[in-house]
């Protein structure tokens, strides 16, 4: 497996930032800044994706909108986790024809993971002629080379060669809010299970120097941000391909020694390479928010085999009776996937005991969606939609009666939360976060937006807290 990281030059950053320069001169004609619009789909490694998208945007000159019709410029940032999500995208990306009908130099992109799928790109050259450009996650970094072509050559472009993958420093950003923050500190994945597509679409593991997301971090910080989430498929994974000896456990006391007022959070955990130095970590930064997303697909040790998780279901209860003996107010999440190929409703059962076992916070739930391309897509599926349907409501039963009476127990305690932005429910105008990331809903001056509030808990629900300034 190849590990070598390519690292893009400096001077060919400096190349990219030039397009941007020579598209702002072009731009520099119109009265007014013409518009972007960048519609993000799937994972936050995708959302920090579209924060740099953005930020080559921003630097050519565009402004931004919401709405697509206006727009002179689209991306749509795509996830090729499970069949819903594309099909969802190419509906949305095919009623693009009729913005491009109105405005027939309006420029439509579509990048992320769905592009770097082969039978996907090939559907949206024979059959999307309105889609200008195409390019996967690895290609990314020539966003501005892209677009330059298009705008002084026409043609469409197609950029989704199977690549290892690469690490591109100083592109710019514009983040969403200046509250929340991703920071890449990883791309790509080694892990190959049997079911997603992750692999194949964002090239092998390759992590970004620590001085790199320090320095990224430092800024973060001393710009107010107050939640910062390290993103990597697999962030147990870091450091490896590098030549320096260090892990994340390692990076992860390096920022927390970033001064500062910040929560750090990160995502996500592969259960294989998560221990017992990472639980160390993160028992002794203070900064490090009590939370852990830490996946276990599947509760029988046959179906874990089938998915190629590469840990049994002991090893994984071992694993979470370690976190919580160091850290028992731990907040723990995990998804789950009902109906892998072949699993038995035995074998389902095995996962409910998992559940009954651990009693997580919440659960990321899924019920199996074949991907082209992978080993599973391949496997025998006898059990039927209406078997699988069936067991996956009594997953979500069960968890929501488990997230219930965890929320129950916060009634009445006083938690510092983080308020994060306005509620759409008029009688609860604000939101925030506790420290394990619990949704509290509450009313107050939009003045608190940013900071760090006292709420008493006054009440919940199976989704979220409701709470009170405590004055």
């Amino acid at each position: 497996m190849e590990r070598k990281t390519t690292r893009i030059s400096p001077d060919d950053i400096a190349g990219q930032r030039a397009y941007c320069a020579e598209i702002k001169e072009l731009n520099a004609r119109f009265d007014r800044a013409p518009l972007a619009y960048v519609d993000t789909y799937g994972c936050q490694q995708n959302e920090a994706d579209s924060e740099r998208i953005r930020g080559y945007l921003a630097e050519m000159g565009y402004a931004f909108t919401q709405d697509e019709s206006e727009a002179a410029v689209i991306v749509i940032n795509t996830c090729a986790i499970r069949e819903h999500a594309e099909q969802r995208v190419l509906g949305n990306v095919g009623a693009l024809t009729h913005t491009k009908r109105k405005n027939p130099n309006q420029i439509i992109c579509l990048c992320g993971c769905m592009a770097q799928e082969p039978h996907v790109a090939e559907k949206l050259r024979q059959s999307f002629r309105h889609v200008d450009l195409v390019f996967g996650p690895h290609a990314l970094w020539r966003f501005p080379e892209f677009l330059w072509r298009i705008q002084t050559r026409r043609g469409r472009i197609f950029e989704t060669a199977d690549d290892p993958g690469s690490i591109a420093e100083g592109i710019p950003v514009v983040r969403q809010n200046g509250i929340k923050a991703w920071v890449s500190i990883m791309y790509g994945c080694n892990n190959f299970c049997s079911y997603c597509i992750v692999p194949y679409v964002r090239g092998r593991e390759r992590s970004r120097s620590p001085e790199a997301i320090l320095a990224e971090v430092k800024e973060l910080a001393a710009a107010g941000y107050r939640d910062i989430t390290l993103l990597g498929q697999n962030v147990n994974s870091y450091g490896r391909d590098l030549e320096e000896d260090i892990d994340f456990a390692d990076l992860l006391k390096r920022v927390n020694a970033v001064p500062g007022d910040f929560l750090i959070r990160f995502m996500t955990s592969h259960p294989k390479d998560a221990g017992e130095k990472l639980f160390d970590a993160m028992a002794s930064c203070e900064r490090v928010a009590p939370v852990i997303h830490l996946p276990f697909q599947a509760g029988n040790n046959r179906v874990l085999e089938a998915m190629n998780r590469r840990y049994t279901r002991e090893a994984y209860l071992e694993k979470v009776r370690a976190l919580r003996s160091r850290i028992p107010d731990i907040v723990l999440t995990s998804d789950v996937i009902v109906g892998f190929p072949g699993e038995t409703t035995e074998e389902f059962e095995d996962t409910l005991k998992v559940l009954e076992e651990v009693r997580f916070d919440a659960l990321f739930t899924f019920i199996y969606s074949p991907r082209e391309g992978t080993p599973a897509a391949r496997m025998p599926d006898p059990m039927s939609k209406e078997e699988k349907s069936a067991n996956f409501q009594r997953l979500v039963d069960l968890q929501n009666a488990i997230s219930l009476e965890k929320h129950q127990a916060y009634v009445g305690k006083v938690l510092r939360c983080l308020v994060d932005g306005e509620g759409e429910d008029p009688r609860n105008n604000l939101t925030a976060r506790t420290a394990g990331n619990r949704l509290v809903h509450f009313t107050g001056d939009k003045a608190l937006i940013g900071a760090y509030t006292d709420l008493k808990i006054t009440g919940c629900s199976t989704w979220a807290l409701f709470g009170e300034v405590v004055e």
